[in-house]
Formats: structure tokens, sequence, C-alpha cells
């Protein structure tokens, strides 16, 4: 099992937040994917990675902040969870993402390297997002 964990301190309210978090499709499509549907609990994402267009059916998952399972796609499993934390004057927020690469889905096109530091990138820009967001 692989993992990708990364945290912020947001000088923002801890309820604002949640509320900009919960905010599910705002939230998915600050990390850049092409595509991010919300119906529900199902969360469709759309993302191209190198040569690869990778694309993931997930159930957010009624625990926490906010968290989601792949239901269908190109991992053997993929689960994000998002924790939040009273900081200071604002609020800390830790993204893990841990996956389980299928080999005979994603072969030489993609290897858990590439696939965490794209995850990476992912989740550092939603918490840029929060922050320009909850900052004006």
């Amino acid at each position: 099992m692989n993992s990708v964990t990364v945290s912020r301190a947001v000088d923002a309210p801890p309820e604002s937040v949640r509320e900009a978090v919960e905010d599910v499709g705002p939230f998915m499509r600050a990390s850049g994917f092409d595509e991010v549907e919300v119906d529900g609990s199902t969360l469709v994402i759309r993302n191209s990675v190198g040569v690869a267009t990778i694309e993931l059916e997930c159930e957010i998952l009624d625990d926490g902040l906010l968290a989601y399972e792949q239901r269908d796609g190109i991992f053997e499993s993929m689960e994000t969870r998002y924790e939040l934390a009273d900081h200071d004057e604002g609020a800390e927020i830790t993204a893990t993402t841990t996956f389980a690469v299928d080999v005979a889905l994603v072969g030489e096109l993609l290897d858990a390297t590439v696939i965490k530091r794209q995850r990476k990138k992912e989740l550092t820009a939603q918490f840029d997002y929060l922050e320009s967001t909850l900052s004006d």
C-alpha cells in the first residue's frame, strides 16, 4: 500500500474550512482535475496524467470531514480522507490518500512514484484554493 499525506495551516476558522471542503464539487475541481461530477454520494473524477487518462468512480463516505473511496477505476484500492484540527488562529487540514496500484491495468504508463507526485500536486492545489477562497 502506498500513501501520500499533505497538511496545511489555513488562516480561517475551522467552520469556514469545513464548509469549503464539504462543497465537494468546487473543492474537487480545485485539484485541477479535467472533469468532476458529484451526484449524491457518487464522485466521478477524470484526469490526464502523462499519456494516460484516469477515471475513478468513488463513493463519498459518511465519515468525518470528507472521505471517499474508489468503487471503479485503475487502482486495486484507493481512499482519501481529510481531517481538520484547530491550529493557532485558524485550522490545520490534512489529507491522506492510500492506494494500491493494479499493475495489470496501469502497466508501465504509471507507477506509484508518478501517482504520488501527481496526488501531492492535486492536494496542494486544493489547499491553495482554500487559502485563496477563505482569505477574501
